[in-house]
């Protein structure tokens, strides 16, 4: 028997079967032993195949071949990984640039990780209707900035349905994970799509200006237009997993354009002569925060940089 796992609880899988029931399931013990080095060897997404008890529940015995996932270092873990969803047409990171602040480190760490496992992004600044003229001055920046590396961006606000028709047409009939810090309007936003879900949703600290979780666990959320939502816990910072810093110039697009004008080719872009993407920086044609989000990822033995925002 096949299914789709449409939700994870932790230790219990709810998946949808290809014949339209819903299984609780759990994992079968040996799966652990075959050097899955993940918190969560199955994630929200996964094909799956299943073997029924007596008791009507199910043991997952077989895990399908993804064709990608958004996968982050585990932040107590730091030799794992946590996939957070797995088999996805598009990630839909929601942003905001007050009331908490996201960090361009943070977006830029999303961003690579999801060139590095060919998941296309699509950027939503939530929030919108709060901004004073600076805020909203800053977001025109930052979604500049990104569309002009050939990122979509979207101005939203979930409170007043500012931006919301818009969002739902990028969704229609596709995979789409959500995915932010804490307290960022996620689950606000899927109430506004979704009418009736009822996402827990919570006000942010006032204190640290913070978000705090209200989302548990993964799940996936049928769209009234067709597709799928898969809703994911807030997180906090985002740590790349399992990339060499010989490849890391590849997920910053316009580094990567800039570097094959670089006089040697093994160049790192950090002290080299004749670095076409230090010319560049200098230049303008590539953001510093952009830069220093490349820079940051090469330095990623330090176990605390991915927490730390430019």
């Amino acid at each position: 028997m096949k299914g789709l796992v449409i939700r994870n609880t932790g230790s219990w899988y709810t998946v949808l079967t290809d014949d339209g029931d819903m299984v609780e399931s759990k994992i079968k013990g040996n799966f652990r032993l075959k050097g899955i080095r993940s918190t969560n060897p199955v994630a929200v997404g996964d094909r799956v195949g299943l073997v029924r008890n007596q008791e009507g529940t199910a043991f997952i015995n077989e895990i399908e071949d993804r064709r990608n996932y958004i996968i982050r270092k585990s932040p107590n873990l730091s030799k794992q990984s946590h996939i957070i969803a797995a088999n996805v047409d598009q990630a839909v990171l929601i942003v905001t640039v007050n009331y908490p602040v996201t960090s361009t480190t943070f977006i830029d760490r999303f961003l690579a990780s999801a060139e590095a496992y060919r998941v296309p992004v699509l950027l939503v600044f939530n929030k919108t209707d709060l901004l004073d003229e600076d805020d909203l001055r800053l977001q025109q920046m930052m979604c500049d900035l990104y569309e002009g590396i050939d990122y979509t961006c979207l101005q939203v606000s979930a409170a007043t349905g500012q931006g919301i028709d818009e969002l739902k047409a990028l969704l229609h009939d596709k995979i789409s994970v959500f995915s932010g810090n804490s307290g960022v309007g996620k689950s606000t936003l899927l109430n506004q799509l979704i009418p009736g879900v009822c996402l827990r949703t919570a006000e942010i600290s006032e204190a640290h200006n913070t978000g705090m979780h209200t989302t548990t666990f993964s799940e996936m959320l049928r769209l009234p237009e067709g597709g799928w939502a898969i809703d994911t816990p807030g997180i906090k910072g985002f740590g790349t997993f399992d990339m060499e810093p010989q490849e890391i110039c590849g997920y910053f697009r316009e580094i990567f354009r800039f570097s094959k004008d670089c006089r040697f080719g093994n160049c790192t872009h950090t002290h080299e002569p004749g670095c076409a993407v230090l010319r560049a920086v200098e230049d303008h044609y590539i953001a510093l925060s952009r830069y220093n989000s490349y820079v940051g990822m090469l330095d990623d033995k330090e176990e605390s940089k991915y927490r730390e925002a430019f």
